[in-house]
């Protein structure tokens, strides 16, 4: 009898400090996977140059997309929350799942309830994330409204490697969205911070990669692009 294949899953990301976390959440939610890596770290640095999402950054986003899935995948999974816009055009344009980062942490903040807070540290992708958080909430027939804190200089503490100031700094903000029903890491990169920032506050903490990664085998398993 022959045996079937893992599943192949691609990981598209624009930021190499992405790379840890969701390989950490595969190995506890999906460890049979087989992953492949694409990492264009040029494209968090073209994009922290535009406040708005350029028609050419959306272009090379969905060319990186396409060349996953001509390596021979059963799912894309993107890493990096700052391409919305790009993630979805990819998407409709292959027949296999392509999932943006946040699209399952979001659907689970709505079981908490109408008042979701969020710890940012890329200021970038904030604009398409609440647009993203505002169209999942309304197709989804929730009443959530998203308020979000921008951590300063803890993404570029990250990249020079130093995770402890990093998490800290996360969590110090933390207890200014005490008053939420939940609170939301927002990036792969700062599910790093999630225990830090449980210490400091009572509410529900959700990180992406764990929730990200939960949906995609769902889908996969089942056939489904969505």
């Amino acid at each position: 009898m022959t045996m079937k294949p893992p599943p192949r899953i691609v990981l598209i990301h624009a930021t190499a400090v992405a790379i840890e976390p969701i390989h950490h959440a595969f190995s506890e939610e999906w460890s049979e996977a087989e992953l492949v890596n694409l990492l264009d770290d040029g494209l968090s640095t073209e994009r922290a140059k535009e406040r708005d999402l350029s028609s050419k950054l959306i272009e090379r986003f969905v060319d990186l997309v396409h060349y996953g899935h001509r390596a021979g995948t059963d799912g894309i999974l993107v890493t990096c929350s700052a391409f919305g816009p790009a993630i979805e055009k990819a998407a409709s344009e292959l027949p296999i799942p392509v999932l943006k980062p946040n699209e399952a942490m979001f659907q689970a903040a709505f079981e908490s309830g109408d008042r979701i807070g969020m710890l940012a540290t890329f200021a970038p992708a904030v604009v398409t994330m609440e647009v993203e958080f505002a169209e999942e909430a309304a197709r989804l027939g929730s009443s959530a409204r998203l308020e979000t804190i921008v951590v300063d200089a803890a993404m570029d503490l990250l990249r020079k490697g130093d995770a402890e100031t990093h998490n800290r700094l996360i969590a110090e903000r933390a207890p200014e969205l005490a008053h939420c029903d939940a609170i939301l890491l927002a990036h792969f990169s700062t599910s790093r911070a999630a225990s830090l920032v449980r210490q400091r506050v009572s509410k529900p903490v959700l990180s992406a990669p764990g929730t990200a990664v939960r949906r995609l085998r769902q889908l996969v398993e089942h056939g489904r692009k969505r």
